[in-house]
């Protein structure tokens, strides 16, 4: 397949433009400015205001792709004040998923967040029940969260617009770990994996939820291959297997989120908070990394310790 994707310079869109790549498929990456770890055979760069709708529309069309992946986002709640968020990627959504329509491609794809579900809420967040999944209550309480269910909505008007001519699809990754991260890089949060467990704290926002980028290149992978083949604008949640805590859920998540405890009571042993279930039931995917193994391959002496008292 040639492949579009919007972001590709980002932490995540590396990842996924370069797994792509090793995939066998050509890759267009999309952004405001090129970036030098996308230098490679299979991948073509070039720089664009993708709010710019007309532009957009123009340029996707003459990328010649059969698919298009859009992840170009202000991806950090509260990294901008709220409007700005808002607007921004509203105008990015409408602009990007309007013009791959626009442009005749296929199969469009949206990454979304975790964070439409609303844990964290100041008020309280009280899920029915643990661990989450694509049937869970929306219910964003920041402009970010908002901005994310807004691209879903977007999909789903765009699908109700072209029918079974385009297939779409939208999936909700959990905190994104690129690869140097796991050597001691700084995450998005400008802190360590080894600080996020180290002090449950600096987690408990997320849910302790976590996957690494590789695994959502091969998500992508996989679901582009099948969106023939399933039900039109399904939604996912693309996560790891585990929580990133030493310690079980089923203990963490009602020490720092009250009104969880029966809930989380379900969450023993290493269980995340988010289930990829469905990924695993539509597309036959499953995510391949843990933080036990990254951890322990990039810190030998610091984690193995750690990671054998988990069970």
């Amino acid at each position: 397949m040639r492949i579009a994707v919007t972001g590709g310079s980002g932490r995540l869109g590396r990842s996924l433009v370069t797994g792509l790549a090793d995939a066998g498929h050509e890759l267009v990456s999309i952004d405001r400015a090129p970036s030098e770890h996308l230098e490679r055979p299979g991948i073509t760069q070039f720089s664009l205001d993708l709010t710019d709708a007309d532009a957009t529309a123009s340029a996707l069309a003459g990328a010649g792709a059969d698919a298009l992946i859009h992840l170009a986002a202000i991806a950090v709640p509260f990294s901008a004040p709220e409007d700005v968020i808002l607007r921004t990627n509203a105008a990015l959504a409408q602009s990007v998923l309007g013009g791959a329509v626009r442009a005749g491609i296929h199969r469009v794809v949206a990454a979304s967040s975790p964070t439409v579900i609303g844990y964290g809420a100041p008020r309280g967040w009280t899920p029915d029940s643990l661990p989450l999944d694509e049937e869970s209550a929306t219910e964003p309480w920041n402009a970010y969260a908002l901005s994310k269910l807004l691209i879903e909505q977007t999909v789903a008007m765009l699908r109700r617009q072209t029918g079974d001519d385009v297939r779409f699809a939208s999936f909700r990754p959990c905190y994104v770990i690129a690869p140097e991260e796991w050597a001691g890089a700084l995450t998005q949060q400008g802190h360590t994996v080894l600080d996020r467990l180290d002090d449950p704290a600096l987690s408990a926002p997320a849910l302790f939820n976590y996957v690494d980028a590789r695994d959502v290149a091969s998500f992508a992978d996989t679901l582009l291959a099948a969106l023939d083949d399933i039900p039109n604008g399904e939604v996912f949640f693309v996560g790891a297997d585990d929580a990133l805590a030493r310690r079980p859920l089923s203990e963490l998540l009602p020490q720092f989120h009250p009104g969880t405890a029966r809930a989380a009571s379900a969450l023993t042993g290493t269980a995340p908070a988010f289930s990829s279930a469905k990924a695993a039931r539509l597309l036959g995917w499953r995510p391949t990394r843990t933080w036990r193994d990254e951890l322990v391959s990039a810190h030998p002496t610091a984690t193995a310790p750690a990671a054998a008292s988990v069970s």
